[in-house]
């Protein structure tokens, strides 16, 4: 999904590929010493290159903080649309939770890095909620209103259960931190996977 922030046609591999090593060396550090407690020096170190390098890609470190959370969450989205595009039926939501389970790991760094500081910076959380959470939440809506109006899912409202399902998404893909054990086994989090789908799909009242 990369429409979200298009390059100059004119930057080179090279450039991209620093680009990257900058906003990997971020996420890593903003992740473990915290924003404010991270210099450019130490960014630049991270990524091998000079700090001079550092300012010819980015105005300053405020840009490389929101723009590691975006990527990192355009990146989320993207893996959702393919996930829903790739349902074999309308019910199979586990399989959309226990992929989110298998990548933990991976989100676990912009995890840290958004919660801890979305709240000191207003900037950032209001890009994240612009260009990602909304475009997720449209994308869920009209999942879930085609599903009711195939007959699938009973009739209610499709933006809330986008919500619902956004949030159980959540909690599943970052659930090494939550509701699972770290280093839980395959098994363990299908199981987790299928129980969360089951309360999503048919609730918790006896029928």
């Amino acid at each position: 999904m990369r429409v979200f922030h298009p390059r100059p046609a004119s930057e080179t591999r090279s450039e991209t590929s620093t680009r990257d090593r900058i906003l990997a060396s971020a996420l890593r550090l903003f992740a473990r010493q915290g924003y404010e407690a991270t210099t450019t020096r130490d960014l630049a170190a991270g990524a091998g290159v000079a700090e001079g390098t550092l300012f010819r890609h980015f105005k300053n470190k405020k840009e490389i903080l929101v723009e590691v959370a975006t990527k990192g969450w355009v990146e989320i989205l993207t893996d959702l649309l393919t996930e829903l595009s790739e349902m074999g039926s309308y019910k199979a939501v586990a399989q959309v939770m226990r992929r989110r389970m298998l990548r933990m790991q991976e989100n676990h760094d912009l995890m840290r890095v958004c919660f801890m500081e979305a709240q000191f910076h207003p900037d950032l959380r209001d890009r994240i909620q612009l260009e990602v959470i909304d475009k997720m939440t449209d994308v869920a809506e009209a999942f879930f209103q085609t599903a009711m109006e195939r007959g699938v899912y009973r009739r209610t409202n499709p933006k809330i259960v986008a919500q619902v399902f956004l949030g159980m998404f959540a909690v599943a893909g970052f659930s090494d931190r939550t509701i699972i054990e770290p280093g839980a086994s395959p098994r363990a989090m299908q199981e987790m996977a299928e129980g969360i789908a089951d309360i999503f799909l048919n609730g918790v009242l006896a029928k």
